[in-house]
């Protein structure tokens, strides 16, 4: 059964080199692999696979996530890397572009350098 297995998930890119510097570099993914048809970064034991691509259009909705305990302390490192969070016209959004959903989550978007929407998210 699927339950029992570990989850791979992809990701479209067109540019290898700087999907490499943006995963590895700025959001400190371990690569476990590379070819010519993409990277392959340990996700905490899942793998995440980048595809490489001939033509893209980013998805205006969040792709890949993690969930994190002090979204606040993650979004200081990350923007201390060169990591810029996304900011909406949406209520409930801070300065530094942490949204306080319903349920007290907080979610905080990005893109990777191919407009793919990326998150963190806390829980209440």
């Amino acid at each position: 059964m699927l339950i029992n297995n570990k989850v791979k998930a992809f990701v479209p890119i067109k540019d290898q080199t700087k999907a490499k510097m943006f995963y590895q570099d700025q959001l400190g993914l371990n690569l476990l692999s590379e070819d010519p048809y993409g990277l392959e970064f340990d996700l905490g034991g899942s793998v995440l696979r980048l595809s490489m691509v001939e033509s893209h259009q980013p998805a205006q909705y969040t792709i890949l996530g993690w969930k994190v305990s002090d979204i606040y302390a993650e979004m200081t490192e990350l923007g201390a890397r060169g990591i810029i969070f996304e900011q909406f016209s949406m209520q409930n959004q801070d300065e530094r572009g942490v949204w306080d959903a319903p349920d007290g989550t907080k979610v905080a978007w990005f893109k990777d350098p191919f407009g793919n929407v990326l998150s963190l998210d806390q829980k209440k």
